[in-house]
C-alpha cells in the first residue's frame, strides 16, 4: 500500500496542503505561512498534523518528524517571489565585461509609468559590480578591423566564429573577488558579452570564484543560454540572489525531519509547470512556482470536460488576480518580468492584474477606482478591524455575499473577533456621502446612491478590471473569449466568477472541489520535467537538417538519462523537441514544436518545424512573410516523466433534494434577493442549485447569480451555466459607476489595438522598440482614449484626425483608410505614419467614431538612411509625404499607389526613396489590421450598449478628464496666490529656455483660480529656424497634454478633455508653428522635450530632465540602424532623478548589445552611466550615459541631439545637469567634437562616443561640490 503523498503550496499568506493518505483518503488543510508562536515551518506542520490525525499517534512538534510512511512530497512556494518583492535575497555581486558596469541599471532604458515624474524603478538585486578585462566579438566577414593583426579565433556552440580580443585577466580579478568575500558577499553572478555561445571565460571565472571560497556562482551562459545579454544578465543575477535563499529554506525544511528526508522523494515545482528534484531547483526557474501549480491544476481538471473548449484560469487572491489560458498545451513565455526583474527562462504565460479581494477602493474626480494599491494581510480590509482601508472584500461583505458566521473568529487587535460587517457598512456610508456630494455623480432629480449601490458599483468596476487581462489573453491574440470555460479558483474568485463570465460572454464556469487549494492539488497532478536548451545560428533549410537532428538527439538523450536516473522507465518518459524560429530581419522569435506536423521530404526527422512556425505565425500575427528565410535561434528539448496521479473519487447520488443551510438576503443588480445557502460538503452529483444561491466550503464562497444554475459533477466539482440575464438599461445620462466601466473598456480597446500592431508589424522600431501609439476618437475627431505608449504622440493624433474630417468631409467613405504624416495635417515628423480608419454605423452618412495609430517607420526616404537627417533644411529632404492619402479605398489596399509615393523622394536630386519598402508595406498592413481590431471591439461595445450610450460616454469620459485638469489648475493657482486668490482674478507664471542655436521658447501661463481655466501663450518664442528643429503645432499640443496629465498626478482617462480648459496661443511663423515646407524631423524628437522643460519650469514642478532623445542613425546600402538613447531625469521636491532612463516625450527601448553586434557592423565598447553628470541639489539629478560605438567598416553616421550647449536647468537652488557631448575618436587617437547635429562618413576603426545630458538638481545642495566638474566627457 502506498504511503502518504503530500502536495504543498506555500504562499505568501497561507500554506495549502493536499494529502492522499494510505487507503486513498484525501485531506485538505490551510495554515498561516508564518505563525512562529505555534510552529517553525508551515509545510512541515501541515504534514505533522495530518499524519498525527490519520495515524492516531503523537508527533511532538519540537522533535524532528519521522518520515516513515511518506511516499513523496511535492512543493511549490512563493519564497523566491517574496524574496524578489521584498528584496530579501542573498547578498550578491555581478562580474561583467568591462564597459558595461551599469548595464542592468539601464536595462532597456524605458520607464515603467510614463506619467510619473518621480521615476520609480525596482531596487537592484546586486550590491557590487566588478568589471572584468575580457572581450569576445562575433566574427564578421565584412569586418575591416584588424586586417593585419592575427586574432585568436574560437568556435561557439552555434558554430559561429568569435574573435577573442582580450582574455580574462584572472590575476587582476582575484584581488577584486577577494574583496567581495571580505565584505561578506559569497554569491556571484557572471555576465559576459556573447557568453551564451562561448562560455569559456565565464567558466574560468567560476572556477576561480569557487577556489576562493564563494558558495554560489550563477553563470549567465548556463542559467539562460539565449541571446540578449540584458535579460540573460537579469536572470543570472536573480539566480544568484534567489537560489541560496531557496536552498536555505529547503535545507531548513529537510532538517525538520529525521535523516533529512533521505529516503523520501521531494520534488519542487518550477515556473514552467514541471517538477524537479529538490536538489536541482534554482532561483531563476522558481519565481512562479506557486502560480504554476494553479495553472497545472486548472489545466488537468477542466480541459476536456467541456467539449474540448479551451480554458481560462482565473485565480483571484487577496492582492492580485492571475489569469492564464490552456488549450490542450501549456502556453510558455521565455521572457517575463516579475517584481521588476526580467527573467529569461521558460515560464507559464500568467498575466497578473492588481485587483484582488484586498484591492483598495477610491472615488476621485467623479470616477470609481479599484486598486492598484492593496490593503495586504496587515492591516487588511476594514472588516478585519485593524484600521485598514475599504476594499473589494468589504464591498462583498456589505452586499451579503460573504457571511461572517462562516469565518473563524480571528479578527480585531486581539484576533478573536468575527468579521466586521458593521465596520464595513459604516465605512461605505462615509464613501456614499462622498460620492453623493459630487455634483457629477448623479443627474438632477435623481435620488442619492445608496450604500449598496456604491458597494455594487465598486464590484462592477473591479470585475471590469479583471476582464482586461482575460481579453488580452484571448481577443488580442485572435481567440474568441466567449468560446472559453472560466476555471475559477483562489479564495476570492467564487464571488465574482458568474459576473465576469457573463461580461465576457462565457457560458460556463467550472470550480473544482479543491478550488481553494488548487495550486497544491496541481502539484500532485504535475509531471516531472527536465529541459535542455542550447543557442543556434543556422537557417532552417535542408543543408542544416542533419546538424539540427544531431543537436536535438543529443539534448533528447540528456533529458532521457536525467529522468531515468530519477526512477522513470523509458515508457514513462516522453520528449518534445522545439526550435526557436524567426524570420530573417525580424526580432520576434517563436518557440515551436512540430508534434502536430509530421516530418516530410522537406523537413528534418523530428517534424515539419517550418510549417508549424508558419501556422503559428499566422495565428499570432495574422500574416506570414512569403519567401523570407527562417532562422533558428535556439534548440530545445523538454523531457517529461509521467506520474499519472489521480486523486479523484466519484460521488454517489443522494436521492434527495439538496439541504438548504439557511436563507440570506444578498444584493444584486436589481436589489436584495432571498438567497439559499448550501454547504458544498453536503452536495451530491444529483443536485442542481438555481441562482441566486451561495455555496460555501471551508475556505471559499461561491456565488451563483440570478439566471445562473449550478450543478455538482460526479467528482464533486461545481459547474455553473451562466444565463443571459437581461442587462440593466444604461441611459445616456452620466453614471459614475458606468463612467469607470467605460473608461476601462475604452482603454482596453486602445491597448488591444497596440498589441495587434506590435504582433503584426515587422520592423524593429514597432515590434521591439515599441515606437507607436494607438487611440480611439469620437465623431468630431476628439481623443477619447489613448493607450500610454509614446507621449509625443498623445495630442498630435487628435490634430491629424480632426484635419481629415475637415479636409475630406463627405469624401470619407466606408471602407476607406487614411494615411497621413504631413505637419500641416497634425503630423509630428515624417517617419511617424498615422493610419486613420473612419467607422460608419448602419445608415449613417458621417463616421460615428474613428480609430487611429501612429508608428515610426525605419525609413521613408530622404537624404540620409533612417529618414532622420540632422542637417535637413526643408521638409522634402526628410522623406515621403502624405497629407490625406487613401491607403485603403473601398476595402482594397492601394499597394501600387503606396509604393509610388514611398519611392517619390528619389526623383529629387540628392534624395532617395524609401530604403525599406517591404518593411514599410508590412508595417502599414499591420497598422490597418490594428485599426480593424479597434473597429471590431467598438462595434461589440455598441452592440452591448447602443451607439447613443457609447457616444454619450465618450463625451462623459472627456468631461471627467476636463474636470480633473480644472481641479489641478485651480489648486495650483490658489496655492500660489494664497489669501489673495479671493480678490485676484488670475495667476500668471512664466518661463523660458533656449535651444542650442539660441532660439528662445517663451511661455506665459494665466490661470483663473475660480474655474480652473488657463491660457498658455508662447508669444516671444523665436522664429522658424533654417534647420529641422521646427515643431508643428501638434507637437506642442502633445507636450501640453503630457504635462497636464503629469500635473494631475493620478490615473485619469487621457483624452481631449485634458485640453478643454486650456487655450493655446502660438505665434505663426515661430519655431512652434512653422511654415508648411519647414524641416521638422528634429522638432518631434528634440524641441518637444524643450517645450516640456519650459512648461514644468513655469509650474516649478521639477528640474529639467536631459531634454533630448539623442538620436543616432548609421548605415549604408546594406544596413540601416536607428536608436534613441537615455539620459538623466530631473530631480523634484522629494525625489532624486533617475539615471540612465528615457524621460518625458519618449519611452522607446534600446537594442540589446548582443543583437546590435550580431546584426550590424559595429562593436559596442561601452554603455554605462556617466557618473557625476546629474546636477547636485538637496535632491540630485539623474546621470546621463556614456555609449561608445566602434565601426567595423565605413558607414554614414547621423547624430541629431540637443542640450549640447544649454544645460538642463536645476530648480530652487539645484545645480544644472551636465550638457551632452558627441565625440568622434579617429584611428590615430584624435578627438573631435561633432556638435549637436552632424552627418558624416565614418571610417573603419573610428569610434563614436555619445555622452548624454544629466538631469538638473532640486533644492540647494548641502555641500559646495561642483558635480559638473566631475563629469566624464571623454
Amino acid at each position: 500500500m502506498p504511503g502518504f503523498e503530500f502536495a504543498i503550496d506555500r504562499g505568501g499568506t497561507f500554506t495549502d496542503v493536499f494529502a492522499r493518505c494510505p487507503g486513498g483518503k484525501t485531506r485538505v488543510m490551510k495554515l498561516l505561512s508564518e505563525d512562529p508562536a505555534h510552529y517553525a515551518d508551515a509545510p512541515r506542520e501541515g504534514i505533522r498534523r495530518i499524519m498525527e490525525e490519520e495515524l492516531g499517534q503523537k508527533f511532538p512538534i519540537e522533535e524532528p518528524l519521522d518520515p516513515t510512511g511518506i511516499s513523496w512530497i511535492r512543493m511549490g512556494t512563493t519564497v523566491a517571489t517574496n524574496a524578489l518583492l521584498e528584496r530579501r535575497g542573498e547578498r550578491c555581486a555581478i562580474v561583467i565585461t568591462r564597459g558595461f558596469r551599469d548595464l542592468l541599471h539601464i536595462g532597456n532604458q524605458a520607464r515603467p509609468s510614463i506619467f510619473d515624474l518621480a521615476i520609480q524603478m525596482p531596487e537592484k538585486l546586486y550590491e557590487a559590480v566588478i568589471e572584468v578585462d575580457e572581450r569576445v566579438v562575433l566574427h564578421q566577414d565584412s569586418c575591416q578591423l584588424h586586417s593585419s593583426k592575427k586574432l585568436k579565433m574560437v568556435t561557439g556552440v552555434t558554430g559561429e566564429q568569435l574573435e577573442v580580443w582580450k582574455s580574462v585577466n584572472l590575476e587582476d580579478l582575484e584581488g577584486k573577488l577577494q574583496g567581495l568575500l571580505t565584505a561578506g558577499i559569497k554569491s556571484l553572478a557572471v555576465v559576459l558579452i556573447h557568453s551564451y555561445i562561448w562560455a569559456k571565460h565565464e567558466e574560468e571565472i567560476e572556477e576561480l570564484a569557487f577556489r576562493l571560497g564563494f558558495s554560489h556562482v550563477s553563470l549567465s551562459s548556463r542559467v539562460a543560454p539565449m541571446v540578449r545579454v540584458v535579460p540573460r544578465g537579469f536572470t543570472a543575477c536573480a539566480d544568484a540572489y534567489l537560489s541560496p535563499c531557496i536552498q536555505s529554506y529547503l535545507h531548513g525544511f529537510r532538517s525538520g525531519f529525521k535523516n533529512d528526508l533521505k529516503d523520501v522523494q521531494v520534488l519542487f515545482m518550477q515556473s514552467d509547470g514541471g517538477l524537479t528534484p529538490m536538489e536541482k531547483v534554482n532561483g531563476s526557474r522558481a519565481v512562479l512556482s506557486g502560480p504554476a501549480g494553479g495553472v497545472v491544476g486548472h489545466a488537468r481538471t477542466t480541459c476536456g470536460l467541456h467539449g474540448q473548449k479551451p480554458v481560462i484560469g482565473f485565480d483571484m487572491g487577496g492582492t492580485s488576480t492571475d489569469v492564464s489560458r490552456y488549450a490542450g498545451a501549456y502556453e510558455h513565455v521565455f521572457e517575463a518580468t516579475t517584481a521588476g526583474v526580467l527573467i529569461q527562462a521558460p515560464q507559464l504565460d500568467i498575466n497578473t492584474v492588481a485587483a484582488g479581494g484586498g484591492s483598495m477602493l477610491f472615488y476621485r474626480s467623479g470616477i470609481f477606482l479599484v486598486g492598484p494599491e492593496s490593503a495586504g494581510a496587515i492591516p487588511g480590509p476594514v472588516c478585519y478591524k485593524k484600521g485598514g482601508p475599504l476594499t473589494v472584500t468589504d464591498a462583498n461583505l456589505c452586499l451579503g455575499r460573504l457571511l461572517p458566521n462562516y469565518f473563524p473568529k480571528i479578527f480585531g487587535k486581539s484576533e478573536d473577533e468575527p468579521l466586521g460587517k458593521k465596520e464595513a457598512l459604516e465605512a461605505f456610508e462615509t464613501m456614499a456621502r462622498l460620492v453623493n456630494q459630487c455634483p457629477e455623480s448623479r443627474r438632477p432629480g435623481s435620488t442619492p446612491l445608496t450604500v449598496e449601490e456604491v458597494a455594487m458599483g465598486f464590484i462592477r468596476v473591479a470585475n471590469e478590471a479583471m476582464c482586461r487581462p482575460i481579453r488580452a489573453l484571448t481577443q488580442a491574440r485572435g481567440h474568441d473569449t466567449s468560446k472559453h470555460v472560466l476555471a475559477c479558483f483562489g479564495g476570492a474568485g467564487g464571488q465574482h466568477a458568474c459576473a465576469i463570465a457573463r461580461a465576457l460572454g462565457m457560458q460556463t464556469v467550472f470550480i473544482h472541489k479543491y478550488a481553494s487549494v488548487l495550486s497544491a492539488y496541481g502539484l500532485a497532478l504535475a509531471d516531472i520535467v527536465h529541459e535542455a536548451q542550447e543557442p543556434c545560428a543556422v537557417q532552417y533549410a535542408p543543408p542544416a537538417f542533419s546538424l539540427l537532428e544531431k543537436r536535438l538527439a543529443a539534448l533528447q538523450e540528456c533529458c532521457v538519462q536525467t529522468l531515468t536516473v530519477q526512477g522513470f522507465s523509458r515508457s514513462q518518459i516522453s520528449t518534445e523537441e522545439f526550435l526557436n524560429l524567426r524570420y530573417e530581419r525580424t526580432d520576434c522569435a517563436i518557440m515551436v514544436s512540430a508534434k502536430n506536423n509530421p516530418c516530410g521530404p522537406d523537413s528534418c526527422c523530428y517534424g515539419d518545424f517550418q510549417q508549424a512556425f508558419v501556422d503559428r505565425y499566422r495565428v499570432e500575427f495574422g500574416f506570414t512573410i512569403h519567401g523570407r528565410p527562417i532562422l533558428v535561434d535556439d534548440v530545445r528539448v523538454r523531457g517529461t516523466g509521467r506520474t499519472d496521479f489521480n486523486g479523484e473519487m466519484k460521488l454517489q447520488p443522494s436521492g434527495t433534494l439538496a439541504r438548504i443551510e439557511m436563507v440570506t438576503s444578498c444584493y444584486f443588480e436589481n436589489g436584495y434577493l432571498d438567497t439559499n445557502v448550501y454547504l458544498l460538503e453536503e452536495l451530491s452529483c444529483d443536485h442542481t442549485i438555481p441562482g441566486p444561491a451561495m455555496i460555501i466550503d471551508r475556505n471559499s464562497t461561491i456565488l451563483v447569480e440570478p439566471d445562473c444554475t449550478a450543478t455538482v459533477t460526479e467528482l464533486g466539482d461545481v459547474r455553473i451555466l451562466v444565463g443571459n440575464a437581461k442587462r440593466a438599461n444604461v441611459s445616456t445620462f452620466l453614471d459614475p459607476i458606468q463612467l469607470s466601466i467605460f473608461s476601462h473598456r475604452f482603454m482596453s480597446i486602445a491597448e488591444q489595438m497596440g498589441r495587434v500592431l506590435q504582433r503584426t508589424a515587422i520592423s524593429t522600431n514597432i515590434k521591439e522598440r515599441l515606437d507607436f501609439s494607438c487611440a480611439l476618437f469620437g465623431p468630431d475627431g476628439g481623443l477619447v482614449s489613448n493607450a500610454p505608449h509614446i507621449p509625443v504622440h498623445l495630442g498630435a493624433m487628435q490634430e491629424t484626425v480632426q484635419f481629415q474630417t475637415k479636409a475630406l468631409g463627405e469624401n470619407l467613405k466606408n471602407g476607406d483608410v487614411i494615411l497621413s504624416n504631413h505637419p500641416c495635417a497634425g503630423g509630428s515628423h515624417l517617419p511617424d505614419l498615422t493610419v486613420i480608419t473612419p467607422v460608419f454605423a448602419a445608415g449613417s452618412e458621417w463616421p460615428v467614431f474613428f480609430v487611429a495609430n501612429r508608428g515610426h517607420h525605419a525609413d521613408i526616404g530622404g537624404i540620409t538612411p533612417g529618414s532622420m537627417p540632422p542637417h535637413s533644411t526643408a521638409l522634402d529632404q526628410e522623406g515621403a509625404v502624405f497629407i490625406s492619402f487613401k491607403v485603403v479605398q473601398d476595402g482594397e489596399f492601394q499597394e501600387k499607389a503606396v509604393i509610388e509615393a514611398l519611392l517619390a523622394p528619389g526623383l529629387q536630386s540628392g534624395n532617395s526613396g524609401t530604403r525599406r519598402l517591404q518593411d514599410n508595406l508590412a508595417d502599414l498592413r499591420a497598422q490597418v489590421a490594428a485599426n480593424h481590431k479597434g473597429i471590431q471591439l467598438v462595434t461589440e461595445l455598441i452592440g452591448e450598449y447602443t451607439l447613443e450610450v457609447v457616444q454619450a460616454y465618450m463625451g462623459h469620459i472627456q468631461k471627467n478628464a476636463e474636470r480633473a485638469v480644472r481641479e489641478t489648475l485651480r489648486e495650483f493657482a490658489r496655492s500660489k496666490l494664497g489669501p489673495a486668490a479671493i480678490t485676484t482674478s488670475s495667476l500668471q507664471v512664466q518661463a523660458e529656455d533656449f535651444m542650442d542655436d539660441g532660439t528662445p521658447i517663451r511661455l506665459k501661463v494665466e490661470i483663473d483660480p475660480d474655474d480652473g481655466s488657463a491660457v498658455f501663450d508662447f508669444s516671444g518664442t523665436g522664429l522658424e529656424v533654417y534647420g529641422n528643429c521646427n515643431a508643428p503645432r501638434a507637437i506642442t499640443l502633445s507636450a501640453l497634454i503630457y504635462c497636464l496629465r503629469c500635473l494631475v498626478g493620478q490615473d485619469i482617462p487621457l483624452n481631449q478633455g485634458c485640453l478643454a480648459p486650456v487655450q493655446l496661443l502660438i505665434p505663426e511663423g515661430s519655431l512652434l508653428a512653422p511654415s508648411e515646407q519647414a524641416a521638422v524631423v528634429g522638432g518631434n524628437v528634440l524641441t518637444s522635450q524643450r517645450v516640456v522643460d519650459v512648461i514644468f519650469k513655469a509650474f516649478e514642478v521639477c528640474a529639467a530632465s536631459q531634454g533630448c532623445m539623442n538620436n543616432v542613425t548609421f548605415g549604408d546600402d546594406e544596413c540601416g540602424y536607428y536608436e534613441t538613447v537615455a539620459g538623466g531625469s530631473g530631480a523634484g521636491p522629494n525625489w532624486h532623478g533617475r539615471s540612465g532612463v528615457h524621460t518625458h516625450m519618449t519611452n522607446t527601448r534600446i537594442t540589446d548589445p548582443e543583437i546590435l553586434e550580431k546584426r550590424y557592423p559595429v562593436v559596442l565598447k561601452r554603455f554605462e552611466l556617466n557618473h557625476g553628470t546629474g546636477g547636485a541639489g538637496q535632491f540630485n539629478g539623474g546621470d546621463g550615459v556614456a555609449r561608445e560605438l566602434l565601426f567595423r567598416r565605413p558607414l554614414l553616421l547621423s547624430v541629431l541631439t540637443e542640450r549640447r550647449v544649454f544645460s538642463p536647468y536645476g530648480l530652487h537652488g539645484g545645480q544644472p545637469g551636465a550638457a551632452g557631448r558627441n565625440i568622434l575618436i579617429k584611428t590615430n587617437g584624435r578627438k573631435i567634437n561633432l556638435g549637436g547635429k552632424k552627418s558624416l562618413l565614418v571610417q573603419t576603426g573610428e569610434c563614436f562616443c555619445l555622452y548624454t545630458p544629466g538631469g538638473g538638481g532640486y533644492g540647494q545642495p548641502s555641500g559646495a561640490v561642483d558635480q559638473l566638474a566631475q563629469a566624464q566627457v571623454c
